[in-house]
């Protein structure tokens, strides 16, 4: 059995949660959340949790099992406190600024990079760091990633857009010995 798919999910209060059909609903007071139930598992009530049960003990069962109820524990951490992933820039001429909804980065090239991010995601600026937040983990985690995706630390002086928590692993430069 599941480790993660055998515990039951909390429901804190303030949070409702509804199964219509094959599609589960939570809302919080950060919004609303929902998602497609898998097929090869059955969600359930009971007293003030949910309960995630597999309908078979087949490979793609077990691996649907954990993953559901994962699902439904990140919706409702995400309608209660939501999520959040912290970005730095570093490199010398680096800016980012916020235009409107618009993230606006300069990042060396020839051109300003103009980035919106989608609808439930906002994105704020502090000084060299970006902090893009919201309650689904998904689409943060997403838009952290697409947001990297323009210019990845370079190992040799650092400079790039790396997330808060990561190392950056630096590599000696040229030692100029013949």
């Amino acid at each position: 059995m599941s480790r993660i798919g055998k515990l039951p999910v909390e429901i804190p209060s303030g949070v409702t949660i509804t199964v219509d059909g094959d599609v589960i609903k939570v809302t919080g007071p950060k919004g609303e959340l929902s998602e497609k139930i898998l097929p090869e598992v059955t969600v359930s009530s009971e007293d003030n949790s949910f309960i995630v049960k597999r309908k078979s003990d087949e490979k793609l069962a077990k691996s649907q099992h954990g993953l559901m109820r994962a699902l439904i524990q990140n919706m409702v951490t995400g309608v209660t406190s939501g999520f959040e992933k912290k970005l730095e820039v570093s490199g010398v001429g680096f800016k980012v600024a916020l235009q409107g909804n618009k993230l606006v980065l300069n990042l060396g090239f020839s051109h300003p990079i103009e980035y919106e991010a989608p609808a439930g995601v906002n994105v704020a600026v502090d000084k060299m760091n970006i902090i893009v937040s919201g309650i689904n983990k998904q689409q943060v985690g997403q838009v952290a990633a697409d947001i990297r995706k323009f210019k990845k630390p370079e190992p040799y002086k650092g400079k790039g857009i790396k997330y808060e928590t990561e190392y950056v692993l630096r590599k000696a430069g040229k030692t100029g010995a013949k």
